[in-house]
């Protein structure tokens, strides 16, 4: 086929030497030098011509395949951005993630990573600013951009209450062997005593725990990362990796292996217990708190969901005490409200699905377990309180045991005391028996001789009188003889 051209060209160039050789004898020497310069000139030109079509087929292809590789990164830009709902594999979308990120951050509030510790001295922790000079790997600085501005702002504003934690290196999940700094020991609450654009000095609100304080003092926290709000609590970091929703689990299947990893011999088997039945079905017994109810709508409803109180979430929570949102950032907008249509599922606590079931505008689907979140601000100073209630209450043991201590030692010297009064006691007592015994029988013979003396005495107290009787009858005869004789004189 690469001859077909060259034959072409060799059978037009003998056409036009035959047709100059017929047309000579009419033409001009001027107009035969014209076309033989235009013959050739088309011959030189048929060279870039061929040159331009051969590249221009190329540059086609090229488009063609660019255009199928631009459909392709369409394809795969919109399954990044939106996810693919037909494939769970492909994973959430940037719009959801960016969402869910914005759901975080929402309380997250500010963070400072990788501040290296300087030194520690009269209770100030003074902390600098790195940067991502300790982050291993990463993209190299362009060294032909120009160099940034100094900042001249405070890295944290000052009297500011932040959390710290220590940092400890960790591999990248995507194997690429970048080190990059994760919180793995809480430290305590601090306040910003003062701050450069590089440097901050902390100064501890309250008293540290012991193994804060010698984290510290060892200077094995060497890395920092400083939370204006404390670490959220939530349910899908414990949800299995590849786990979907389904009627059994609102959430997902827990993964157990993960909640051994992190609170196995660190937490109560009921706690644990919370963990791993986190969106299960729920038990009769279980608090009211944990009890949530998926319910639907058997006609259009809406809730109002924005409170007419405007303030910031720091100023007394995100919602009122109703439980509409106050926080501009949780607000829906334009009327504030949600609306359902008919047939919408939806899965909320017990006592609100209760209240809409009673209205007759839903109807009860399933009930699921739970667990209630944990405010780690409210938790952590709780805990504060109990360790300081319970450092309180192992002082006053502590004395109270000093005191028993005592009084056990006097009770034994009392009970060595009482020993030989009781030895005593039960010689007086011995002794007080035989001598008892004795006057026992001294008594009773004293009786029989009295009662025998009783006995003589009225005997003879019986003979006196008969004595004295009979002394009265000689008496009265001696008298009657004495007056007869007397009278008869």
């Amino acid at each position: 086929m690469q001859f077909v051209p060259i034959g072409l060209l060799v059978i037009l160039l003998i056409g036009f030497f035959v047709v100059v050789w017929k047309a000579a004898p009419e033409w001009r020497w001027f107009n035969i030098v014209a076309v033989c310069i235009t013959m050739i000139l088309a011959i030189l030109f048929l060279f870039p011509t061929a040159g331009v079509l051969a590249s221009r087929s190329a540059w086609h292809q090229i488009k063609e395949k660019l255009e199928v590789q631009a459909a392709d990164v369409l394809a795969e830009n919109k399954t990044i951005k939106y996810g693919d709902p037909d494939d769970p594999a492909a994973g959430e979308g940037i719009v959801e993630l960016d969402r869910k990120l914005a759901k975080i951050g929402t309380e997250a509030g500010r963070r400072w990573r990788n501040l290296q510790m300087q030194n520690v001295a009269n209770n100030n922790i003074t902390l600098a600013d790195i940067g991502d000079a300790g982050i291993g790997g990463g993209i190299p600085a362009d060294p032909n951009a120009p160099a940034e501005p100094a900042p001249t702002e405070p890295l944290i504003p000052q009297e500011l209450v932040v959390y710290g934690f220590a940092e400890t290196a960790s591999q990248n999940a995507d194997g690429a062997g970048q080190s990059l700094p994760l919180p793995n020991f809480y430290l305590g609450e601090f306040r910003v005593v003062s701050s450069t654009p590089t440097q901050v000095v902390l100064s501890p609100t309250g008293k540290l725990e012991a193994n804060q304080l010698q984290a510290i003092s060892s200077k094995q926290a060497k890395s920092w990362s400083l939370y204006e709000l404390l670490p959220l609590d939530g349910h899908h970091p414990f949800i299995a990796e590849g786990s979907l929703p389904s009627d059994d689990n609102f959430l997902g299947r827990m993964d157990d292996a993960r909640i051994d990893q992190l609170l196995a011999n660190r937490v109560t088997p009921e706690t644990l217990a919370e963990y791993t039945r986190d969106g299960g079905r729920n038990k009769p017994d279980d608090p009211l708190l944990t009890r949530w109810q998926k319910i639907e709508f058997t006609q259009n409803h809406s809730l109002e969901v924005d409170s007419p109180e405007q303030r910031g979430a720091l100023d007394g929570g995100f919602f009122d005490e109703s439980g509409r949102a106050v926080d501009s950032r949780l607000q829906r907008g334009e009327d504030g409200s949600v609306k359902f249509k008919k047939s919408d599922q939806i899965v909320i606590k017990e006592e609100s699905a209760t209240k809409l079931i009673e209205t007759g505008v839903a109807e009860l689907r399933d009930t699921y377990y739970l667990r209630p979140l944990n405010d780690y601000r409210y938790v952590l100073r709780r805990i504060r309180l109990r360790l300081t209630e319970l450092a309180n209450r192992t002082q006053e043991l502590e004395f109270e045991k000093k005191v028993l201590e005592e009084a056990i030692a006097k009770s034994e010297g009392m009970i060595v005391t009482n020993q030989v009064i009781k030895d005593k006691l039960e010689q007086d007592r011995d002794q007080f028996t035989v001598e008892n015994k004795s006057i026992k029988a001294y008594t009773d013979n004293i009786q029989t001789v009295v009662k025998q003396m009783k006995s003589d005495m009225a005997r003879l107290h019986s003979e006196n009188i008969a004595l004295e009787k009979r002394l009265d009858q000689l008496h009265f005869n001696i008298e009657q003889r004495l007056d007869a004789v007397t009278m008869a004189r």
